[in-house]
């Protein structure tokens, strides 16, 4: 069994990740800011008051691991704002650069001597952020915020593949979580989906976009 860190894990896709990995038999670290009641009922290891957009928070993160073995990183963590042009609120399209696409790259970073070969990083991305398959506009800051991490997940790849550590990009489908008010499939259905493409992923697969559902996203 493996030993998993996942941000992002009080609710939603984070949370329905640590239950299933947990219930497997995998060592899960769930890290967040606040843990909710169902979080703390799995009884894992959780490391709370994790802010990933700040770098002072995410020093922090890396002292309570310690020097913790992480065989699969998570980068969960992420916002949802909605926007529409000639009304764009430009601190809130930051905020959502420095949450969805800084955080995985500071994280990452931040626990670098914790990963080994045959590690694997993982950024829960959306494919609202391929360019290839934007077919209606809208939401500037996220879907942007998502594109450039797709960037930073490709350049992890090359970062990381001379040291045997794969890197995987992946939307979740459109989940039903409190980011989409609800609307879309679960977040178990989406959860299951994602650990099994995580499971598949090899060194020689690193660098690629995954639906949960098993098929490759267009860049």
């Amino acid at each position: 069994m493996s030993t998993i860190l996942i941000t992002g894990c009080n609710r939603g896709i984070g949370l329905q990740l640590a239950t299933q990995l947990h219930a497997r038999g995998d060592t899960v670290i769930a890290v967040c800011r606040s843990p909710s009641d169902d979080l703390i009922g799995l009884g894992i290891r959780i490391i709370d008051g994790i802010d990933v957009s700040n770098g002072d928070s995410v020093a922090e993160l890396q002292r309570e691991l310690g020097d913790t073995t992480i065989d699969v990183l998570v980068n969960n963590a992420g916002i949802l704002r909605g926007d529409s042009f000639g009304a764009l609120d430009y601190d809130e399209m930051l905020q959502q650069f420095r949450v969805n696409t800084l955080g995985p790259l500071r994280v990452t970073e931040a626990l670098r001597d914790n990963l080994g070969s045959g590690s694997k990083v993982a950024i829960v991305s959306s494919r609202v952020g391929s360019i290839d398959d934007n077919g209606s506009g809208g939401y500037y800051g996220y879907r942007a915020s998502k594109t450039a991490v797709n960037q930073i997940g490709m350049n992890l790849m090359h970062e990381f593949k001379p040291h045997g550590i794969a890197v995987i990009l992946l939307h979740p489908g459109m989940v039903a979580t409190e980011m989409t008010n609800g609307q879309g499939i679960s977040a178990e259905t989406s959860a299951s989906g994602l650990i099994q493409r995580l499971d598949d992923l090899t060194i020689e697969t690193s660098g690629q976009f995954w639906h949960a559902e098993g098929y490759l996203l267009p860049w």
